[in-house]
């Protein structure tokens, strides 16, 4: 239950009693009231500005609305008080019930606290990593792999329909690059001296394999024959042999997709020629020329008629390109006949997680995804910033079989999966991130990996511990839920049942949001009330989880210990980060 929501749903119906009574004026628009926590718990545990937004339609002043509503608040099971503040902000402080209660809901729910119908089954589609297929994914990948995957889990919980789409960039200049270079570690397996790697071709030591997988194959048949004969099977046999190993750096990270998409594909179907005549009949394409980038001198700029969409028709700066002056295409046609393709498909929701050096590409596939879907779809792209790789402070040096960066398959090797995956959710996506090796492996609290897993940990050895105090309780959660929890009124375990019952607030919020990061705030947060509480216990034996001559008090704590293991075992599940029962 979302509470924020219940309590504005009670608000709401005061409300319509009032009117009812005729004590308010009909026709008010409730929509824009809201409920959310106060800035201080001094002031209660939720505000509303319900007085403010409707005094002026209602021909009141907003305190005296306000103390109208405060009144009626007053008088509901869950309200212990309500007071107006300021200009009109009514602030209401919640029965301690209403709070414990929240324990056997959890536990009644298990992992799935926290579930909602907020996305009514809608389909969406999440495209995330689409790195190019020249090559293992570094450590940048990384970023957007994690925050991709993490989203399109989120947007299920919150009761999305999600698909998790790859898109294959195999149709541009860059496989041709990948298929010499093949070539190139191909003759190399046939036992030639190749020298040094030519400049433009990719030196990684990965391709050696690919080179002695087609020797295998097809021992030596394309050895010495023109490029033209052998091009198009090794820009194939390449393209496939680097998505195999794109995949197993996924799997690595625990990331699958259910669709992958291949761009030559759509091209060598017609789709970009489709897209262009489609746009041609609603007069969204012309023959023009571009204005020079900036920095280019005038002497320097040679006007060439281009095939341009009409981009600034839906919101972008200046028109672009779909074909260059010779007739390629660009890569900015092909992707519009990609996400025409993916609206075709039913996905009116898209989402893309793209590096932060797209930035300047987000407006121009935005009004390409308006015009092609006739307003119907809509775009949203997450930017992920740079990833910095530290080794205790200092840039890191790690083995880089990939010849040029850092490979994500060392990271994770060095680190472990969930490592990888918590870190990557630390910081809004688009701000940078430092990556230290030796601080997300370290046993300390200023390691939020760490911070998350110990409470959980910590809990589950609460529960072993009971069974030995108490060898006669049962404490699975069923058991549990039926609890006494009425006895946990203490401030620290108050604290603790709040953040539990905000957790569907969250995934709500985090959600409509596309910010998956909000996860890993939260959980810092909750293992932050639990581990303050559990110090407190080591000074104050009365606030221990286990009480030795009481076993009312310890179930209903340790019920409460639990429910806080249940909720972080779910937003960790949203992260793709398996809970551990013990620190090693």
């Amino acid at each position: 239950m979302n509470y924020f929501k219940y309590i504005n749903t009670i608000l709401i119906s005061v409300i319509e009693d009032l009117v009812d009574e005729e004590k308010l004026p009909v026709g008010l628009v409730l929509s824009r009231i809201g409920v959310e926590p106060t800035k201080d718990p001094a002031h209660g545990d939720l505000a509303s500005n319900a007085a403010m937004v409707l005094a002026k339609p209602a021909k009141t002043n907003p305190r005296e609305l306000g103390q109208l509503l405060a009144d009626r608040l007053v008088g509901r099971d869950e309200i212990a008080s309500a007071e107006v503040a300021g200009p009109g902000f009514i602030n209401m402080r919640l029965v301690p019930d209403f709070w414990t209660d929240q324990i056997p809901a959890v536990l009644k729910q298990g992992t799935a606290y926290g579930d909602c119908d907020l996305g009514g089954n809608e389909t969406v589609n999440v495209e995330y990593v689409s790195a190019n297929p020249t090559g293992p994914m570094h450590i940048g990948h990384a970023r957007g792999a994690v925050i991709g995957d993490a989203l399109a889990s989120l947007l299920a919980k919150a009761g999305f329909k999600v698909a998790r789409e790859y898109y294959i960039n195999d149709a541009g200049a860059q496989v041709d690059v990948l298929a010499r270079s093949a070539h190139l570690r191909y003759r190399e397996a046939l036992g030639e001296d190749i020298g040094e790697i030519p400049d433009g071709l990719y030196p990684g030591d990965y391709l050696k394999q690919t080179g002695q997988d087609l020797t295998d194959r097809d021992g030596d048949k394309w050895q010495k024959v023109p490029e033209d004969e052998w091009l198009p099977t090794l820009r194939i046999f390449a393209i496939d042999a680097m998505m195999d190993l794109i995949r197993s750096d996924l799997a690595a990270l625990g990331v699958k997709h259910d669709v992958f998409t291949s761009e030559r594909d759509l091209v060598e179907s017609g789709a970009n020629d489709e897209v262009v005549k489609e746009l041609q009949s609603r007069d969204l394409v012309y023959m023009g020329t571009l204005e020079p980038p900036k920095g280019k001198l005038p002497e320097d700029w040679e006007e060439r008629p281009q095939l341009l969409f009409r981009s600034a028709k839906f919101g972008d700066d200046v028109d672009r390109p779909m074909q260059k002056a010779e007739g390629d295409w660009t890569y900015f046609a092909s992707d519009i006949a990609y996400h025409r393709d993916k609206f075709r498909r039913g996905f009116g929701t898209m989402i893309d997680v793209w590096g932060a050096d797209h930035k300047g590409y987000v407006k121009r596939m935005q009004s390409a995804v308006k015009a092609i879907t006739e307003d119907k779809g809509a775009l949203d792209v997450r930017l992920c910033n740079l990833v910095n790789l530290l080794e205790d402070g200092k840039p890191a040096k790690m083995s880089k079989r990939a010849g040029s960066f850092v490979t994500l398959r060392d990271v994770v090797d060095e680190v472990g999966k969930a490592a990888v995956r918590f870190m990557m959710l630390t910081r809004s996506s688009d701000a940078p991130l430092d990556f230290d090796l030796k601080k997300v492996t370290e046993q300390s609290k200023d390691n939020p990996v760490f911070y998350v897993q110990y409470a959980h940990a910590r809990i589950c050895s609460v529960i072993r511990n009971t069974v030995d105090a108490f060898p006669d309780l049962s404490l699975d959660d069923s058991s549990l839920s039926s609890a006494d929890v009425g006895q946990l009124q203490d401030p620290g375990e108050l604290a603790m049942i709040k953040e539990l019952a905000s957790w569907p607030q969250v995934v709500e919020s985090a959600a409509l949001a596309h910010e998956p990061h909000r996860i890993a705030f939260y959980l810092s947060d909750l293992a932050g009330s639990f581990h303050a509480f559990w110090n407190r216990g080591n000074s104050d034996e009365t606030l221990r989880f286990i009480v030795p001559d009481d076993q009312a008090k310890t179930l209903a704590r340790v019920a409460l210990a639990r429910a806080v293991a249940v909720v972080i075992a779910s937003g960790l599940a949203v992260m793709g980060v398996e809970p551990v029962e013990e620190m090693r």
